[in-house]
């Protein structure tokens, strides 16, 4: 049986030590302070082949900044001890601000265009299909400090609010905790594999890796806790000379009207009973009144049954495959390809960070996916839900680069897709055992808990701790009190007593990412649509399927509202969409209700 692979970069760069990669990195430093200039002399939009030109250039630049920021970002994930590495992960910081600063550039002219000139230079067959995103940097230039601030802002970010989300990188990344065994052996174990052993079917497991890893946190609690303080003290500075809240910029970020987010969140409110009842039945399972945090991603009890054994790579990779190949023949063959080709990590490391991602090149027109596998269905779940992303990226490689920037709230509808075909696919098999059967149902369940009760409390904790924070930092101790709140606040009775977590904040990575801000609800935005759409695919069949890529093709072009409207006909700022979404829910849950008793 093989063994979790290991990815192939080569086609980025020979080796990191080569020369092609140091001479990749010098250029691209030289032509973003080129850049710089030559649009910086720029006085208007009146000048428009130089703008044109000017643009086509930003465009090239930008695929080469993130393929060489790709290639560091996949060095550094799996040996966060290289010295190496992390110097490159820091100068790839200082890049992007030299990139940021020529954005800025960008933008100050498209912000003082009229709108006759802008509309002439957008019409320009050389930029044609980048019109949104020109758009959207234009409609920044409303909400910015004057070039010189924005480029200092940019400047100081190398040192500041990027270097203490690096911080917490390095430091996540060479956590350690003591895991105590059941049979009583304690084994180091570092904090990347976490969160699969808080999916083990032994209860006493994930108590013991909730336990241990929490302690791990509470000792560096001073350090995570000056780094989420000084993010977001950087955030609220920035906003208030940019006349901004911090949401502001996330529904920006993320294509998103306000209009939507509120549909969304209504309706998640609504139908929070629903998720709160498939944990319940989850909690019965395991004889327990109620579940505790570190119960939230166990697989759910089958009486009767041992304990499921872990998947094996082999068996895992090929649910994965038989799942997307019933419904989704295109998927499956990309999914084979991706693995063929070793684009994706999923040995376990004592160096690798922990979590999650997929990162590509718009160079190769390849993506990579990055986790950690350790044989859950948890785990066979990101597989799936990460070349969703990946499969994303693929539709979108024949767009010029400015369309294949598509915002995250999209981005998570590609990947939950993908998840969602994988479960009804081993749900539809009449081969699946009873038992798995079963603990497959709990999966949605959790699913339901994670997007609809889970995602929510980041969201109420996050919008917490910023307004806090306005008022002065925030102790950690507090932090702590603010995010077992939130907890206790969402999920009701379906939490136990004392069965909260509150140092998830300190846990979790997307509260320390500096490139974005409130990075959670997203998530729940793709998993409702995705449910959605998955329901449409349910009703048409096959010749849903064109439709659903051509969304995929449109997700750089447009807001997410106008983009769901314009290929699959659905209103996204209409709360009955998103009810209709976690309606789909009933019947498995109804299902599990059945099985459990």
């Amino acid at each position: 049986m093989g063994a979790p692979p290991t990815w192939n970069l080569d086609a980025f760069f020979p080796s990191f030590d080569a020369p092609e990669r140091a001479a990749f990195e010098a250029d691209l430093a030289r032509d973003i302070a080129t850049l710089g200039a030559s649009l910086g002399a720029l006085g208007s939009l009146r000048e428009r082949d130089a703008f044109v030109a000017g643009v086509l250039e930003y465009e090239r630049v930008l695929a080469r900044l993130g393929h060489i920021a790709s290639y560091v970002g996949c060095l550094v994930s799996v040996d966060s001890d290289d010295e190496r590495y992390t110097l490159a992960e820091a100068r790839m910081a200082d890049l992007r601000a030299g990139f940021d600063k020529v954005t800025t550039g960008l933008r100050r002219l498209l912000g003082s265009a009229t709108e006759e000139d802008f509309a002439a230079c957008s019409r320009a067959p050389e930029l044609e299909g980048a019109s949104f995103f020109l758009s959207h940097l234009r409609r920044e230039a409303t909400r910015r400090m004057s070039p010189e601030l924005e480029d200092l802002a940019s400047e100081l970010g190398t040192t500041g609010i990027s270097a203490w989300g690096r911080l917490y990188d390095t430091l996540a990344g060479r956590l350690s905790f003591d895991l105590a065994h059941p049979d009583g052996r304690v084994e180091r174990v570092p904090m990347a594999q976490r969160r699969s052993l808080m999916a083990d079917a032994d209860r006493r497991v994930r108590e013991a890796a909730f336990t241990g890893g929490n302690r791990a946190w509470a000792d560096v609690g001073d350090v995570v806790g000056a780094a989420i303080n000084h993010i977001a003290g950087t955030r609220h500075t920035l906003g208030a000379r940019r006349r901004q809240q911090v949401i502001d910029v996330a529904l920006h970020d993320a294509a998103l009207s306000r209009r939507t987010l509120d549909a969304m969140m209504e309706s998640v409110k609504s139908g929070a009973p629903l998720a709160r009842r498939g944990l319940r039945l989850k909690a019965r399972a395991m004889g327990q009144e109620a579940i505790a945090w570190f119960d939230l991603e166990a697989p759910i009890p089958v009486r009767g049954e041992v304990a499921p054994a872990r998947l094996t790579w082999d068996e895992g990779r090929e649910l994965v495959r038989g799942a997307f190949g019933r419904a989704y023949p295109g998927l499956e063959a990309y999914f084979t390809d991706a693995i063929d080709r070793r684009w994706v990590e999923a040995a376990p490391g004592p160096r690798k960070r922990p979590g999650a991602y997929c990162t590509g090149s718009d160079v190769l027109g390849e993506s990579r996916v990055f986790m950690t596998y350790q044989g859950s269905l948890g785990d066979v779940s990101t597989l799936a839900h990460e070349i969703g992303h990946a499969f994303h990226s693929h539709v979108l490689r024949d767009a010029r680069v400015m369309a294949r920037q598509y915002p995250m709230t999209l981005a998570e509808t590609a990947s939950t897709f993908a998840e969602h075909l994988l479960a009804e696919g081993l749900l539809s098999d009449p081969t699946l055992p009873a038992g798995a059967r079963a603990r497959l149902l709990g999966e949605i369940a959790g699913d339901a808990a994670a997007f609809l009760l889970d995602i929510p409390t980041r969201y109420t904790f996050e919008s917490r701790f910023y307004e806090e924070r306005l008022r002065g930092e925030v102790p950690a101790r507090r932090a702590c009190e603010l995010m077992a709140e939130a907890q206790r606040e969402i999920f009701g009775e379906a939490l136990a007593p004392g069965g909260e977590d509150p140092w998830f904040w300190a846990s979790k990575m997307h509260f320390f990412l500096t490139d974005v801000t409130f990075y959670n609800f997203p998530y729940t935005f793709g998993y409702l649509l995705s449910r959605g759409l998955y329901a449409a695919f349910v009703e048409e069949g096959p010749a849903f399927l064109p439709r659903y890529e051509s969304f995929l093709r449109e997700t750089g072009s447009g807001m997410a509202h106008e983009v769901a409207r314009r290929t699959m006909g659905r209103d996204l700022e209409a709360p009955d969409f998103w009810a209709d979404a976690i309606r789909t829910l009933e019947g498995p849950i109804g299902e599990l209700e059945r099985v459990v008793g």
